[in-house]
């Protein structure tokens, strides 16, 4: 019988506000501080999140495994979200049907120092911050922009990627 070759799954790794909208919870914290925050997302911790910018690009790399039939990607969750603020995002992953299974809760750290222990091949984020110390690890890493109001991706099932490293189809803006 042969063997046959294990096959790692892409692993991407994307922040908690990159998958979800998380503005009124940052609003929150921002103006109230963390136990505001810490109290407003434990109350809150059944409420389903909304989708965020990244939402449904990790719906459609998700999708490739059930196009296959294998498990070819995996999707990890890198927080800067506590256990106990990031219950709210994992029962809102189960809500939504997402197969996420891994996660780092950082506690308000970056969450970039946990690409390379769970193997990520891609870290998508809309902290620039957290995405240049990503590209610092020599992980390939993106910042997630806000989408323009009133557009959607929910119902298309392509998944299109646009990469642009040298700035020419869009600015360095």
């Amino acid at each position: 019988m042969p063997k046959t070759a294990l096959v790692k799954p892409l692993t991407v790794a994307i922040s908690s506000t990159a998958l979800f909208d998380l503005s009124t919870s940052n609003e929150i914290y921002e103006s109230q501080g963390l136990a505001a925050y810490r109290r407003y997302q434990i109350d809150q911790e059944d409420a389903v999140l909304e989708p965020g910018d990244g939402y449904y690009l990790v719906k459609k790399i998700l999708n490739i495994n059930k196009l296959l039939g294998k498990p070819r990607v995996e999707v990890i969750l890198l927080s800067r979200n506590s256990a106990d603020t990031g219950l709210r995002v994992f029962n809102s992953i189960r809500a939504h049907g997402l197969g996420i299974t891994r996660a780092a809760f950082c506690s308000g750290a970056s969450p970039y120092r946990y690409i390379n222990a769970f193997g990520c091949d891609l870290f998508l984020s809309t902290h620039g911050d957290d995405v240049r110390l990503a590209l610092e690890e020599s992980v390939a890493a993106a910042t997630l922009l806000g989408r323009r109001s009133g557009q959607t991706d929910a119902d298309d099932s392509v998944l299109r990627l646009a990469f642009d490293g040298d700035s020419v189809l869009f600015s360095d803006e």
